[in-house]
């Protein structure tokens, strides 16, 4: 048994059914006689992104496995990368790489010194006895600590050769958990029951941890109101009395509301990054701040509490003394009656443009249509950059856990398809759809035939919203004369 076979081994061992790919790599045929599924797109970038939407999905329970060929594959797939990794998305990324008479000789890339910057963890597989050692190591970071893309590159002669029996045995990692001091989580309790006018900002680590039900019995006990980050969308119901809505570059009427006046602030699985597509607030606030990569901590904000940790255990401890100081009952503080009346009143404000019936049909009339006919708990919605994110995360109704699927701190145009593949693979009892406008389609629409011919049905709503619409000033000059 060669490293490739063994790696497809592995791959089997660790549950993993499916695997994106273009357009050449020996990993492509020794999975497939594993069993495990091949899917070609029609190009890396969209490769990586399919994994990426599998894995956003999957809650670090199962992962997006991706393979591409040495040099150009490898160069064409950073885009991809660099979205799951500024997004902390766990994916197992598996390129060829050049044979080691090749290495480091100009021009010749090679993926484990290149893609450093984009990935959590990246090796390279030197010898062919410490394959099994490589792929432990690789898995254990998947599953634990801060999420991110993991890298195996696997030069060609060292990975065709007989690999001893002595070093085949494999052991698949448990995840690695971790949770705050019990003193930090008192201070943290106290804070929040003391507080006039708190609020919950809810990340996606929420949603990777499997915590939206403790999050959920958090606020309801403390009657407290929950804003969910963009990554962070459905991580609360949004149809909770206690629900603020979620927001990017845009955001809900309550949520800016709360984001304003709230005196205590806990972030939960939110790296609270400082970025266009994030809203901000007040470095002035009480800030609690939880999040599992402890340097995502003071980072772009002042924490007077930080809780480096595992968003499920945290909340759950959290949840302990908060009992032990107001008791199992909770209490009612009156705020639900006063996020509804916001809500009314700024869903009030927009309700012209969202049923409005003039032509062309405007997109948030589309959006208000989505939310009106889809099945809301049984769907996966997502956007795609530009004006469609803006438009639709505020106003689009999220309810269970991936209905919708939030993402944007890198942006790349033309995610939505490959990511919604990559969605129905992870939940194909769902109705999978993403709103795009034409710029992004343009960057991403041939892998229509990737969904049609896997047999992995997706539905695209193309909005004919103009060229560059959302950036400043439009190019007028530029598209008058040219």
């Amino acid at each position: 048994m060669n490293s490739i076979e063994y790696i497809a081994s592995i791959l089997k061992q660790e549950g993993v059914e499916w695997m994106t790919c273009f357009p050449s790599n020996p990993l492509i045929e020794a999975v497939a006689k594993e069993g495990i599924r091949p899917v070609a797109f029609r190009h890396e970038r969209g490769a990586v992104m399919a994994a990426d939407g599998f894995s956003r999905l999957c809650d670090r329970k199962r992962f997006g496995v991706v393979a591409m060929q040495s040099q150009a594959g490898a160069e064409n797939s950073i885009g991809g990368l660099s979205q799951a990794f500024a997004d902390n998305v766990p994916i197992l990324v598996l390129p060829g790489g050049n044979p080691l008479d090749m290495l480091f000789i100009r021009p010749n890339f090679v993926a484990a010194r290149t893609w450093e910057s984009v990935v959590k963890k990246v090796e390279f597989i030197s010898r062919p006895d410490q394959t099994g050692n490589v792929m432990r190591r690789a898995f254990h970071a998947l599953r634990s600590g801060s999420p991110g893309p993991v890298v195996v590159e696997m030069p060609i002669d060292v990975c065709m050769a007989d690999i001893p029996e002595r070093a085949q045995p494999y052991t698949s990692p448990m995840p690695a958990l971790s949770e705050p001091s019990p003193n930090d989580l008192d201070d943290a309790a106290k804070a929040l029951v003391a507080a006039k006018n708190p609020l919950i900002w809810a990340g996606a680590g929420v949603l990777s941890a499997g915590a939206t039900e403790e999050l959920r019995a958090l606020a309801e006990l403390l009657d407290i109101p929950v804003y969910t980050s963009m990554p962070g969308k459905s991580a609360f119901d949004e149809r909770h009395p206690l629900s603020l809505g979620a927001g990017g570059s845009t955001v809900t009427g309550p949520a800016r509301q709360w984001l304003d006046s709230a005196d205590v602030i806990f972030a939960i699985g939110a790296s609270l990054t400082s970025s266009p597509y994030a809203q901000r607030f007040s470095l002035e606030k009480f800030l609690i701040h939880s999040v599992i990569n402890i340097d995502e901590i003071n980072k772009d904000t002042v924490a007077d509490i930080g809780l480096a940790g595992d968003a499920r255990l945290t909340l759950t401890a959290i949840l302990d003394v908060v009992k032990g100081l107001i008791g199992e009952d909770g209490r009612s503080t009156g705020v639900q009656d006063r996020i509804a009346k916001s809500r009314a009143e700024w869903m009030e404000s927009w309700r012209p443009y969202l049923t409005n019936n003039d032509a062309p049909l405007s997109p948030y009339r589309v959006i208000h249509e989505m939310g009106q006919t889809l099945d809301l708990e049984n769907s996966v919605v997502t956007h795609d950059a530009g004006a469609p994110r803006d438009q639709i995360v505020p106003f689009y109704t999220a309810t269970t856990p991936h209905s919708y699927v939030g993402w944007g701190k890198s942006t790349h145009l033309g995610f939505s398809i490959p990511l919604m593949i990559g969605a129905k693979m992870a939940m194909p009892e769902r109705f999978c759809v993403n709103l795009m406008g034409d710029g992004a389609f343009g960057m991403s629409g041939l892998d229509i035939e990737t969904s049609s011919r896997a047999g992995i049905p997706i539905t695209t709503i193309v909005l004919n919203n103009g060229i560059m619409a959302t950036y400043p000033g439009g190019f007028p000059t530029a598209r008058e004369q040219f």
